[in-house]
This record gives C-alpha cells, structure tokens and sequence, in this order.
C-alpha cells in the first residue's frame, strides 16, 4: 500500500500499486458501492470526466470471521493532483480564475448530461493541468443520480449544496493560510456561480435571430466551437420574422476531437487548442518558405516529424514523464517565447527545448503519480 494526495473521505481509502499502477480502495456498505460503480460506468460511457472503474469486491469477512463491508476500486487518474496540492495560494488571482473555470465547466457538463451530483465539494474533485488551466474530474459519486434532464430546480438545488462544500472548503484553506484573510470565500463562491450560469446560458439558452441576420446562428455555432464545445444537435423555429435557435446536444472536446483527427495526439481541450495553434502557425509558416499552402493532412504531417516529435524527443526519458507530453510541448511553447522577448529576436524551438529541459522541468515534481514526502507503505486516508 501507498499514500496517495488525496481529499477528506467519509470512507476509508487506500492505494495499491500494482504493476507500477496505482489503484484507489474505498470501503463502504455494497449498497453505496454498487450505486457508486453504476454513476461511474455511466459517467464514463458519457464522456465525461471521472475516474476509470476496476470493480466491486463483496462478501468480504475478516480474519475473525466478522462481516466487512464493500470495497469500490478505480484506477487512480493519473497526473491528477487535489486541490490542496494545486492551489498553493488561492491568494492569486489566477489561481482562483482556474478554480472557479474548472468547477463551473465540470458541473455544467454533469448538469447538461442529467448527472444530479448531490456532494459536489473541493474534497471530491481531482484536477490535471490543461495549458495553463485545469480540468476537473468526479471522484465521489455514491450520492448522485443521473436523470432524462435536469429541471431548473434540480440544478439550483445541487449548486446550492455545492455553494456550501466548495465555501467550507475554502474557509478551510483560509485558515491553513493558503488564502489571504482580506479575500471573502463567500466572493469565491458567487463567482464560481455566476460562471456556472452564464456558462449554461452560452451552452443552451434559446436566442431569437432576424430572418434578415442569420448570420448570428453561425456567429453563435463559432462561440460554442471556441468554448470547446460542438453543437451536434439543434432547434430552429421561424415565427413572426424571426428565427429562434437552441442548442439541444452540446459536446465537449471541439479541438481536442480536431487534433486527433489530424494527428492521432491524445490531449485535454485547452491542450488541443494550443497545439492546433502551433500546427496552423507552423502551415503559415510553411506556405511562406514554401511559396505555396499546403493541404491540412500535409501540415499535420510535416508538424509532427518536424516539431512535435523531435522536440519531445529531445527530452531525457527520466524527465519527461513529470508532465503529460501535450503539456510539456505547451510549456515549451510558453518558454520559447519567453526567452525570444528577454533576447528580442526568434529563439529556436529546439535551443527553447533544451533551456526548458534544464531550467524548468528538472525542478519540477513528478506528477504522474505524487507520492508526498514522508509516505510509508500501508498508509490509508480516513475522514475525520
């Protein structure tokens, strides 16, 4: 057994590692444990992000013959990190942005899908770094309930339960000092819920267009797109000289969907749409050098032998599995132009690599699977 970050349970937890995989152990009554497996498998067969399911052990009895109770076991997500881990300082601006970006998008896309949570809390989130944001991911599930759709009441009821964990938990980092007694949680949280709603709004409000300006139906098809999000199911209505337009099937995964097409790379949203911004710069690029443009497959293709894969490769292989490889090459990106503006001229990519190798992701942690300082064999976590 191995310790693992992880939030406050209710239920014990433990880790395993097997294989040089690492699984999470919860014990908790069969009941519980078959609802939970059910809200997992489901969310998983939705697309939407939680943890990977193993199994239910059941009919458990102790040395001394006594009856215990269920374990749920998953695959622990790897490069996730709880929020304790990731927000150092939620004094920082920024760190709250991506806290509140990442709460409001995950339960957006649970609402959306039916998934009525019931104990949303920051103890019962995981977070994997996206490009310089974060994307959120369901753990506990053994209160929720999935449903056709969700009524208005139903969602305000949930984010009302999630106003009150989420508040908890940051008057909890307040006190740890991982949040500055001048900033109110309560702020936080209203943020947190305003997101939410104007979110939900872009995704599916209905909007009436004139029969003269349907443009603005493809203007708002292009938002959707640059929320990462695809519109694969509508209704329009025509009436009185206009045309009402509403989104009914919304998925997530706009650009990550097109950078796998092109490239076969597997990255989360903001990931991909960084990526897909260096490949079509690098087909600009191209073009000019070349005197002509080249067909996307092309680009794709010359991208990846050219830049992405040499630039990875690159990297000592003790190293570069600290961070996800989509997100190094971000990072990488992000370096390159930090260090053309201190020089004030191009720096090239690969001088970029070999400057980020050395004085970044050397100091950084490995985030594959964090094991905290002072970890032994045989730990658990249990709720207070």
């Amino acid at each position: 057994m191995v310790r693992l970050p992880a939030g406050e349970h209710r239920h014990v937890v433990r880790f395993l590692e097997h294989d040089e995989r690492y699984f999470a152990l919860k014990e908790l009554p069969e009941r519980l444990a078959r609802r939970e497996f059910a809200n997992l498998e489901r969310l998983r067969d939705e697309g939407l992000p939680t943890v990977t399911l193993v199994g239910i052990a059941t009919d458990r009895i102790s040395d001394d013959g006594e009856p215990l109770e269920a374990v749920l076991m998953t695959r622990h997500l790897s490069y996730s990190l709880p929020y304790r881990t990731v927000f150092t300082d939620l004094s920082s601006a920024t760190q709250r942005t991506k806290l509140v970006d990442a709460l409001a998008l995950l339960l957006v896309r649970l609402h959306i899908a039916g998934f009525f949570w019931g104990d949303c809390s920051l103890n019962n989130v995981l977070f994997r770094r996206d490009a310089g944001a974060l994307r959120a991911y369901v753990v506990d599930t053994e209160t929720s309930e999935f449903h056709e759709s969700l009524s208005p009441g139903q969602r305000q009821h949930d984010l009302n339960i999630a106003a009150d964990n989420i508040g908890g938990g940051l008057y909890d980092l307040q006190a740890e000092g991982r949040l500055s007694t001048t900033i109110e949680p309560v702020d936080i949280v209203i943020a947190l819920l305003d997101r939410y709603e104007q979110l939900y709004d872009d995704l599916t409000g209905a909007e009436d267009v004139a029969i003269t300006e349907l443009w603005r139906i493809q203007a708002r098809l292009q938002r959707l797109n640059e929320l990462g999000f695809d519109a694969e199911e509508y209704e329009l209505h025509e009436e009185g000289g206009f045309a009402r337009f509403q989104p009914t099937v919304v998925e997530e995964g706009y650009h990550r969907r097109s950078l796998d097409r092109l490239t076969g790379i597997f990255a989360h949203e903001n990931q991909a749409r960084r990526l897909l911004g260096a490949l079509h710069g690098y087909g600009a690029w191209l073009a000019q050098t070349e005197g002509e443009p080249l067909p996307e497959a092309v680009i794709a293709y010359r991208w990846l032998a050219e830049r992405y894969r040499p630039a990875l490769d690159r990297i000592p292989i003790e190293l570069r599995g600290r961070l996800e490889d989509p997100e190094i090459y971000h990072e990488v990106l992000e370096h390159n132009w930090y260090l053309s503006e201190q020089a004030g001229e191009e720096v090239p990519l690969f001088e970029a690599v070999d400057s980020y190798t050395a004085d970044v992701l050397a100091k950084r942690t490995d985030e594959r699977d964090v094991l905290p300082a002072g970890s032994t064999l045989g730990d658990q976590v249990d709720s207070p």
